[in-house]
Parts: structure tokens; C-alpha cells; sequence
């Protein structure tokens, strides 16, 4: 359009020049009305095209970032059993390491107590122990 403004200007008058400046702003003006009733005709439909697009993509934003919190959660959850293994083989160790005995130990050593309890208590009632019955000596023949 530039081109056919400075053809214009050169080979005709100021007037002519003036001329083709009011067209060419009117067509603009135009085009701009144009477009403006167009945009307002079909701006309803262009809005609801655009909320349901928008409504998709919160749906899917949605579901990307459920998926997102279950992976950390469970990333998470695997990150601190390690720490709590992590931990509890450590204070295992440092118990070790002063004499504090282990929870086996002390069952072994209660079903251990128990055992000779009941021993003892067989021998105050002048039960026999032993399970087997003690071998007889055998006296020399002569």
C-alpha cells in the first residue's frame, strides 16, 4: 500500500495524494468495523469454545497432579522406612556396643528362668527331675 502512495505522490499533486490517503483510512476503517462485527457475532461461540477448552484442560491438569502427589506420596513413604531401618539398625548397635541386651536375649533369658522355676518347684515337691530314671549301680558278683 506504500508503494501505491509514493506512485501517487510522485506522479500526481497533493490532492490526488490526499485522495488516496482518505480511501485507503476509510477502507481501514472499514475493515476494522468488519472485523469488530464479526468478533462480536461469533465472540459467544469463540467464549464457550474457549471455556470448554479451559474446563479440559483443568480436568486434565487435575489428574496429572493427583498422579504427581500419589508418586511422592509414595516415593515419600519408601524414603522414610529406609531412614526408620536406617535408624533402628544404628541404635541396635550402639545398645550392642554398651552391653544393653537385645529383646531375644531377654525372652531367651525369661523362658530360661521359667524353666529352672519349674525345676525348682519339682525338687521341693520331691518329684524326680531327670526324665529318665537314674541308671542302678551294679553291684560286683562275687
Amino acid at each position: 500500500m506504500v508503494k501505491k502512495l509514493n506512485k501517487l505522490a510522485s506522479a500526481a499533486g497533493e490532492n490526488q495524494m490526499a485522495s488516496a490517503v482518505r480511501d485507503s483510512a476509510q477502507q481501514i476503517w472499514l475493515a476494522g468495523l468488519g472485523a469488530f462485527a464479526k468478533a462480536q457475532a461469533g465472540g459467544t461461540k469463540v467464549f464457550e469454545a474457549l471455556v470448554k477448552e479451559g474446563e479440559s484442560l483443568q480436568s486434565r491438569t487435575k489428574e496429572a497432579a493427583a498422579e504427581k502427589v500419589t508418586e511422592m506420596t509414595s516415593r515419600a513413604t519408601g524414603t522414610w522406612d529406609r531412614l526408620e531401618q536406617v535408624f533402628e539398625d544404628r541404635v541396635a548397635r550402639a545398645l550392642h556396643s554398651l552391653g544393653v541386651p537385645t529383646k531375644q536375649d531377654v525372652q531367651t533369658l525369661t523362658r530360661r528362668v521359667h524353666e529352672l522355676t519349674a525345676v525348682v518347684h519339682k525338687l521341693a515337691e520331691g518329684e524326680s527331675v531327670n526324665e529318665k530314671p537314674a541308671p542302678r549301680r551294679r553291684t560286683a558278683a562275687k
